[in-house]
């Protein structure tokens, strides 16, 4: 169908329990931002591991851990929810079990630097980076089970709330380039101010992290979340028997992806261009003599405050013709030749000017087209089917981004 119900019918709406101050949004929120900013602590950080372990490909190996260990608990997910035989713990528990794991890697990496470099002339060992890299694969698997969970959970409730975490996604991003400016500006650029701002990144990330288990164990109480919750399990009139329904499942995983063919190509289109792009074209191989060494974190910036402002948007309004959003994200991959002509092209072309520009919609168009897929993906499939399109939809976006941080290194050669 071309048009969409992204929120309840009418009937269900006049009914529907309110949100004072809005609450269950402002958890949404918070809980999406949860799963990304111990990633965005690390990956900020990696400088200071860089001076640590100046041998090691930290980035590379960064990247590689964490993706694949999100993308392998993406996957079971996936095939327990759509599989009879498996039976997934209550969303609470995975949830709270996540964020237990993210403040548990968080807290051994911040240990392991105070007991392995408190020499600060002596390397780190390979003993202390494997534990580094461990503690990584430890948070792209909590990384995997929240941010699955999650939007499997978000896609029974109406579409404000998936907005509402997608929106948060791209708050993790902001706040650490915040934190990353002030900490830059304001400390030295040595081994000991490289060290300070890792801990103020992580002590952040722990405190965040905190506020959300508290969150989790809230939102359940909720009316407004209660009501959607309990739906599926007196929704459906097909008078099937109440043992049979897990039967069910195995048949409808194919025929969910089947009608979420296009929307998910879609979404791994987006993360394939933009992973590309970001960050590694924009922190290495664009270059500036007027801002220096600030020039590639003041592009990070740029685009993470885009993405974050192109999801904030569709709070106020969302394409509903899929056609449109499946084209948008095709017509993305022009970004490659524009930017492309920012290192290549004629000298007005390389402009610092027309580079934030290109950074700034690259940003924009990300965030905005992520949010809608996000929030039409689980509305374009049964009721009873949501949890695994939305589960099936991060699954997809995490296989783009796993192609585009490779394709990224295409731009080196």
């Amino acid at each position: 169908m071309e048009s969409l119900h992204l929120d309840p019918p009418a009937t269900d709406h006049q009914n529907e329990p309110k949100d004072p101050y809005c609450i269950a949004y402002i958890i949404h929120f918070l809980l999406g931002a949860g799963y990304l900013i111990p990633w965005n602590s690390f990956i900020t950080a990696v400088d200071y591991f860089q001076f640590l372990y100046p041998a090691k490909h930290v980035s590379k190996v960064f990247s590689v851990a964490y993706m694949l260990a999100s993308m392998t608990v993406l996957s079971i997910l996936a095939w327990c929810s759509s599989s009879g035989k498996r039976k997934l713990p209550e969303f609470r528990v995975r949830m709270n079990l996540g964020y237990a794991l993210f403040v548990l890697a968080l807290v051994v990496t911040q240990v392991i630097d105070w007991v392995d470099h408190r020499n600060e002339i002596r390397g780190g060992s390979n003993a202390g980076f494997a534990v580094l890299v461990s503690m990584l694969v430890l948070t792209g698997c909590a990384e995997g089970l929240t941010g699955g969970s999650l939007v499997g959970a978000t896609g029974k409730l109406p579409g404000r709330y998936m907005q509402a975490v997608v929106a948060g996604n791209a708050s993790a991003g902001v706040l650490v380039c915040i934190l990353r400016i002030i900490t830059k500006a304001s400390l030295p650029h040595s081994r000991g101010g490289l060290r300070t701002s890792t801990h103020i990144y992580f002590f952040t990330s722990i405190l965040i992290e905190l506020l959300c288990i508290l969150c989790c164990n809230l939102l359940h109480k909720l009316p407004a979340i209660r009501r959607y919750t309990a739906r599926p399990s007196h929704s459906h009139l097909d008078n099937q028997p109440k043992h049979n329904s897990d039967d069910h499942h195995r048949p409808k995983t194919l025929s969910v992806l089947k009608k979420l063919q296009w929307l998910l190509m879609s979404v791994v289109t987006i993360y394939v261009v933009t992973l590309s792009i970001f960050p590694g074209y924009l922190s290495e191989n664009v270059k500036s003599t007027q801002f220096g060494d600030w020039y590639p974190l003041f592009l990070i910036t740029i685009y993470n405050a885009g993405d974050f402002s192109g999801k904030c948007v569709t709070a106020v309004y969302v394409v509903k013709r899929k056609r449109w959003v499946i084209w948008g994200c095709m017509m993305r991959v022009l970004f490659y030749l524009l930017f492309f002509g920012c290192v290549f092209g004629p000298k007005w072309f390389r402009n610092e000017v027309v580079v934030v520009v290109l950074t700034l919609l690259l940003g924009v168009s990300n965030g905005y087209l992520t949010s809608v897929l996000m929030i039409v993906g689980p509305k374009s499939v049964e009721v009873e089917e949501s949890h695994v399109a939305g589960i099936a939809m991060s699954l997809f976006l995490g296989i783009g981004l796993v192609i585009g941080s490779g394709l990224g290194w295409l731009w080196d050669l």
